[in-house]
């Protein structure tokens, strides 16, 4: 037996790394934007003149952890806080992050990568991914 997997193609991985600079760019914010293929791997990466060296693994991790568990890295704290072993185990995982900025990248309906992003705050991080999701025709979150 045999599973067939779609991927983010370079071009549209490209594509969305452009459209979150360029949101991040018009909030006058300096980020590293990271785009996975299906299985987490590293397969599009910018950071924007000025944004924080410590971002480069933060915004790949959040691509990583997104393509992983197939949702988004805002979703992990709803989904551990009432559940204290989880929440004191888990978090302690290399390369899992619980706060925004991470999305599965899915294409109808195949997660077919993942985007990264850090250099603002959480929220201003899950907004210019959010820009980059658009831009490349991805399933709505």
């Amino acid at each position: 037996m045999t599973i067939v997997k779609h991927s983010i193609d370079a071009e549209t991985a490209e594509k969305a790394v452009a459209a979150a600079a360029n949101k991040a760019a018009e909030l006058k914010l300096r980020m590293c934007i990271a785009v996975s293929d299906e299985a987490g791997d590293l397969k599009a990466f910018a950071r924007m003149d000025g944004a924080p060296k410590l971002s480069i693994g933060i915004a790949q991790d959040k691509a990583y952890t997104a393509a992983s568990f197939s949702m988004p890295t805002h979703a992990w704290f709803d989904f551990i806080k009432n559940d204290p072993p989880l929440l004191h185990g888990i978090t302690h995982t290399p390369r899992l992050v619980v706060f925004g900025g991470g999305f599965p990248i899915a294409i109808k309906g195949d997660i077919i990568g993942a985007i990264g992003l850090s250099g603002g705050h959480y929220t201003q991080d899950m907004e210019c991914a959010r820009a980059a999701l658009a831009a490349i025709g991805a399933d709505p979150l």
